[in-house]
């Protein structure tokens, strides 16, 4: 079943995008991550401009967050002074990053710009977490083991202008959260993107945050931030199609549901072995496209807005 999609200007099936966010969904469900950075390369293989994939993106991590950031709020695991200074800096870094978006677009490179992108933060973190999951799984097996420690406190958080952040039972500069704000809002506007496969690993290993209250804290913020990055890619550059959005976040409601029961089976290094796997061969994917030699050598398009 073919269905127009207004803002990609082309006609895809239906029922392959209800899937591809049924996948995605159930990997998120499973893995307890957002589907954003997986979602994203996935829309462009299947020929969705990446320009129009990273918009649409942001719009369906906005939907996909909200339920989470609730659940988390009822249980009383979100810091909410933490997640405000959070997203003042996701405020600032997403809407510098749109207009980096809108002047790259311009000059013809944010299809290359986001490919590079994809490839250089899904290597990396896709190579941590197999690491970290492969260390965790051997201490595992050998329960005698010294454990490392989390957190170190550093320089950075006796900056200047302290703040107590009591859910979160920290005494540290703010200038360090707001950082980490703006620069995971630049990455929401540029990849489309929560940014949580980021954030999360800062707030635990930089801010020293309880993981009770990472996860809770993350999505609160990404709704804000995201949400943002729709609005200024709807606005400033009409890159967000709501039939595509609309598919997609159906897909993976369903998706989520069935990926959140199969993970709870399985033991938490396995799973997040295997979520690494998966973004390190999405990276190699990606990374496949920037040197394969296209099927059309030549295109025309036209940028900027006239």
């Amino acid at each position: 079943m073919q269905i127009y999609l207004p803002i990609a200007e082309m006609s895809l099936n239906a029922l392959m995008l209800l899937g591809l966010g049924g996948m995605v969904g159930f990997l998120s469900g499973m893995f307890g991550v957002g589907g954003g950075f997986l979602m994203t390369p996935l829309l462009i293989f299947i020929g969705v401009p990446p320009a129009v994939a990273v918009g649409t993106e942001a719009n369906q991590v906005v939907a996909a967050s909200v339920s989470g950031a609730l659940a988390h709020w009822r249980r009383g695991n979100v810091d909410f002074r933490m997640g405000i200074v959070l997203m003042i800096g996701g405020f600032i870094g997403s809407t510098l990053g749109v207009s980096l978006f809108t002047f790259l677009r311009g000059i013809g490179q944010i299809d290359f710009v986001i490919a590079v992108s994809y490839v250089l933060f899904l290597g990396i973190v896709g190579a941590l977490m197999v690491v970290e999951s492969v260390r965790a799984w051997f201490r595992s097996r050998n329960p005698s083991a010294p454990r490392r420690k989390l957190h170190y406190h550093t320089w950075l958080h006796g900056l200047p202008f302290k703040m107590r952040f009591r859910r979160s039972k920290l005494y540290i500069s703010a200038l360090l959260p707001l950082g980490i704000g703006v620069f995971v809002g630049i990455l929401a506007a540029i990849m489309g993107v929560g940014g949580g496969f980021v954030m999360v690993p800062a707030m635990i290993y930089l801010l020293g945050m309880p993981t009770s209250v990472v996860v809770g804290t993350s999505l609160f913020q990404i709704v804000f931030v995201t949400a943002n990055v729709t609005f200024l890619q709807s606005v400033n550059n009409q890159t967000v199609d709501i039939v595509l959005a609309m598919l997609l976040v159906v897909g993976s409601v369903f998706g989520a549901q069935i990926g959140a029961r199969v993970g709870s089976r399985l033991r938490g290094e396995e799973v997040r072995i295997a979520l690494g796997l998966i973004v390190l061969a999405v990276c190699a994917r990606v990374a496949w496209t920037l040197v394969v030699t296209p099927d059309n050598l030549y295109s025309l398009g036209i940028g900027g807005t006239h």
